[in-house]
Parts: structure tokens; C-alpha cells; sequence
């Protein structure tokens, strides 16, 4: 369970749950339980490829937490390397039969996921573009939700955008986990956050949905610029982890938002309910 850090686990469901509201499924093709089944079908295959994504990250890594983590699953001896890998695989096995048991375009995108995690974990988090690389994985995660009804896939696609810097933002940030950060990277990243729930807040206002989106963009704010403004007044590791924890956490906010912002509120509630449980299993296993 560590290896796989459960609590992000639940913020990609939030993505793909987000991705579903934004499609218009429940709106148009959920007629009856049965229907949910290729809903059921993106949560499992988001689960396979976001743990297969953080369990080759450990693997890439085990050398350096060796040093930085040694609490963490490999270095401490929990799992081994080789364990690692043979698990990371099935759960991106996991990930993409189940996406492709939806549709090609769903199967295609879980392609990519898995491509951009593997780029990312091997060469992306020590590139200058490797924020960027880290984005690209909740982006494509967005649309993996919405691929349930292509033809709004393809006027939506722009929509990965939002998450991209939402999360190159935190992944910017999460680099000075361990020896403290930059005030200027913060203050970026304070920038990229304003232009996320600002965007949401414009698409919630043409979608006439501002005041049920209202709540959860209000909680989301919060949930990023808290630990983020105590981060700027003192950026030393603790801080900046307790930032990037909380940039993580958010993301079940803003998925909620998302699906308010495009008529579903009490499916965004729904969507909210995450987040405890979220905010429980980051309590027992790490985050970061």
C-alpha cells in the first residue's frame, strides 16, 4: 500500500470522475447502473496506471532514496526492486485493458499516460522540462474521463491545459522537498494556481453554473494558498512538502468545481466525499 500512496490514488478517481462531468455522460448516455459500468471501468484503469506510474518512480529512484528516503518501501527493504517492477507492470497492464475495454480513444489515451509517467520518472523529474512531463500525466488523466463521449473529447481536448499547469506548478515546487525551496519558483506557482481556479471560474460563469461551482473553488483556494503563502514567509523542506501535500490534496477540490462548473453539483459533492478519505490516507502513507 505505501508503494502505490493510496491518497493520490483516490485525487486521479477525482480526475476521471471530473473528466465524466465534463463529457455530459450522466446527462446523456446514463440511463440506468448498468451504463456506469465503463465509468467503473476508467476508475480501475486510472488506478492501474497512476500506481503503476508512482511504483516505477520508486524503482527509478531507488538509488537516490537510498540517501534522501531511506524510509520508503525499496531502500528499506519493505519491497525489492525487481518486485517493484514486476508489480508496477501489471498495474499498467491493469490500467490500459481496462481503458481500451472502453473505447480505442480511452485505450490511447491510457497509452500516453503510461508513456508520460515513464518519461517522466526516468528522465523528466531531472529536466528542466520535467514539470511540464508531470503535467502532462493529469491532463491526459482528465481526458481520459471525458473520452467516454468522444465527440465532446474532441471540442474539450484544450481542457488538459488546466491540469498540465496545476500540476507542473506542484511538481516546480515539490523539487525543494528535501533542502527547501525558491521564493521565486513559489511565487510562480502562486501565479499558475490563480490562473487554474480563474480559468475554472470563467468556464463555470459561460457555463451559467458560477454560484454552485462557487464552494468549491472557494475550497480549493484555500487548500493551495494556506500552506502555500506559510511556504513563501518560510521556504524550508517541512514547508514546502506541506505545500505540495496540499497542492495534491486539492486536486479532489478542483474536480469537484470542475463538475459544478459544468452543471453537476450534486455529482461534485459526490466527487468531494474523496477528499476525507483522501485526507485520512495522508495521514498513514506518504503523499510525496
Amino acid at each position: 500500500m505505501k508503494l502505490v500512496r493510496p491518497a493520490n490514488l483516490l485525487t486521479a478517481v477525482a480526475d476521471i470522475l471530473a473528466g465524466v462531468a465534463v463529457s455530459g455522460f450522466l446527462h446523456k448516455a446514463y440511463t440506468n447502473y448498468l451504463d456506469l459500468l465503463p465509468v467503473a471501468c476508467l476508475c480501475l484503469a486510472t488506478v492501474g496506471l497512476y500506481g503503476g506510474g508512482v511504483v516505477f518512480n520508486d524503482v527509478f529512484d531507488a538509488s537516490l532514496d537510498k540517501i534522501e528516503r531511506p524510509e520508503r518501501p525499496i531502500p528499506s527493504g519493505l519491497i525489492t526492486k525487481t518486485q517493484a517492477v514486476i508489480l508496477g507492470s501489471y498495474l499498467f497492464l491493469l490500467g490500459i485493458l481496462a481503458a481500451f475495454t472502453v473505447g480505442r480513444a480511452a485505450g490511447y489515451i491510457a497509452l500516453a499516460i503510461m508513456a508520460s509517467a515513464l518519461i517522466y520518472n526516468k528522465w523528466g523529474k531531472h529536466l528542466s522540462w520535467g514539470p511540464v512531463n508531470m503535467g502532462l500525466c493529469r491532463g491526459l488523466n482528465l481526458l481520459l474521463g471525458i473520452s467516454l463521449i468522444e465527440p465532446v473529447l474532441q471540442h474539450y481536448t484544450w481542457l488538459a491545459v488546466i491540469p498540465v499547469i496545476y500540476i507542473a506548478a506542484v511538481t516546480a515546487i515539490s523539487r525543494g522537498e528535501v533542502y527547501g525551496g525558491s521564493i521565486k519558483t513559489l511565487r510562480i506557482t502562486a501565479v499558475c494556481y490563480a490562473f487554474v481556479y480563474g480559468t475554472i471560474g470563467v468556464l463555470a460563469v459561460a457555463n451559467n453554473h458560477l454560484l454552485p461551482a462557487l464552494p468549491f473553488l472557494v475550497l480549493m483556494i484555500v487548500m493551495i494558498n494556506a500552506p502555500l503563502i506559510r511556504a513563501m514567509k518560510d521556504p524550508s523542506g517541512p514547508n514546502i512538502g506541506k505545500a505540495v501535500k496540499g497542492g495534491i490534496l486539492a486536486l479532489i477540490a478542483m474536480d469537484a468545481a470542475w463538475a459544478a462548473a459544468f452543471g453537476s453539483w450534486p455529482y461534485a459533492l459526490l466527487i468531494l466525499l474523496l477528499l476525507p478519505l483522501s485526507v485520512l490516507l495522508a495521514k498513514a502513507f506518504a503523499v510525496t
